[in-house]
């Protein structure tokens, strides 16, 4: 195995931990704003499910290593360009606390990267559009609707009961809802990751093409993204967890739950969808179950115009440094050295304003420009 294979892979597993802290809060971040778990045993329950998820389905990751992109077409420099894109453009949206799609990211950095270097011809565009893009539209939207007509159902049953009990019980049951979400979300996410690496080995030899990912490949993904989801995210967390919506356990069980039911369903078909999605998704749909008034939609709107950048964005970054990763072992270093510069600099702006496991709870104002009216539910 060659010194840049090594690199390649390596830089795939950052890829998948900055997937992880920057996907914390799909799981938690209900949770945490609810006072269903702690924040610290949140983010460590989250971390040992991810693992556990990673080993259940390799579905995703074969949609990623045999149909995004034509592996005889492209080089492990190309793959590492696609990764420094998707990693850049993680941490600048985790500095601003939008939860936008770490996958979308992956999956924009190589389509950008494999476009500049060996044309279109070498992106397999239909799967593209039908296990991307409409799941991209789609998830969304159905995870709101699931979860805006379960919250209304909820909302009903707990009227007949005492208030009090009622908010324990949902509470407590935040505890298995996150839970699952954490689940679901290693099954999902730490897939692309196998995804990559196993397409770095089938363009170098390595391994046959249509070939699913290595026992030891799963590992290692399963324990990067693991790692990052346990260091927290608090940035996002609090975007999720407080911005949004004043998020009330009822709620908040029912948009873990739905989260759950579309992110495993579609992991078993292989679409490679956004868990950062589905549960913003399901949040805003709780939310509005609840109140329409409850929902910040200006926050909901900032969400959405990420949403929309993340893969355009993420492939122009992917792009540039496939191109500049191409000219040979010059142009790779450079790129190895600009990523380590630039999320060194973006690591330092984000410790002049830090948000830490004590004070993601703490209440921010939201932008009088931004913000809707919230009130009490009925």
């Amino acid at each position: 195995m060659s010194v840049l294979v090594i690199a390649v892979i390596l830089t795939a597993l950052l890829f998948d931990f900055t997937n992880g802290f920057h996907d914390t809060a799909n799981a938690m971040a209900t949770s945490i704003a609810t006072g269903a778990l702690r924040p610290r045993v949140a983010v460590l329950l989250a971390g040992g499910l991810n693992l556990v998820g990673a080993f259940l389905s390799v579905q995703v990751a074969l949609t990623i290593s045999s149909g995004l992109v034509d592996e005889a077409l492209i080089t492990p420099q190309v793959i590492f360009g696609g990764l420094v894109g998707a990693i850049l453009w993680n941490l600048l949206t985790w500095l601003l606390g939008l939860p936008s799609s770490s996958s979308h990211a992956l999956l924009g950095g190589l389509i950008g990267a494999t476009w500049v270097f060996a044309g279109s011809g070498a992106v397999h565009f239909s799967t593209v559009v039908g296990m991307v893009l409409v799941p991209l539209a789609l998830s969304p939207i159905v995870a709101g609707v699931v979860a805006l007509a379960a919250t209304r159902l909820a909302y009903r049953i707990a009227a007949r009961g005492d208030r009090r009990t009622t908010t324990r019980g949902f509470r407590n049951a935040q505890v298995v809802s996150a839970s699952m979400v954490a689940l679901a979300h290693g099954t999902n996410d730490a897939q692309k990751t196998m995804g990559v690496i196993t397409l770095t080995l089938i363009t170098v030899g390595l391994l046959p093409a249509h070939s699913a990912p290595p026992l030891w490949v799963i590992l290692l993904c399963g324990l990067a993204i693991a790692t990052g989801t346990a260091m927290g995210g608090w940035r996002i967390i609090r975007t999720l967890g407080h911005r949004i919506s004043n998020i009330e356990s009822t709620q908040g069980f029912v948009a873990e739950t739905a989260s759950t039911a579309v992110i495993l369903s579609s992991a078993h078909l292989g679409f490679a969808l956004s868990t950062t999605q589905i549960t913003t998704g399901s949040v805003l749909g709780s939310a509005a179950g609840r109140s329409w008034s409850t929902v910040r939609w200006g926050v909901a709107a900032e969400m959405l115009v990420g949403w929309l950048l993340t893969l355009p964005a993420a492939a122009a970054l992917g792009a540039l440094a496939a191109w500049t990763a191409s000219r040979g072992t010059a142009g790779t270093v450079l790129v190895g050295v600009v990523l380590v510069v630039l999320a060194a600099g973006i690591y330092r702006l984000a410790r002049r304003r830090p948000v830490t496991a004590t004070t993601v709870n703490d209440e921010q104002p939201v932008r009088p420009a931004i913000a809707a009216p919230a009130r009490a539910a009925a």
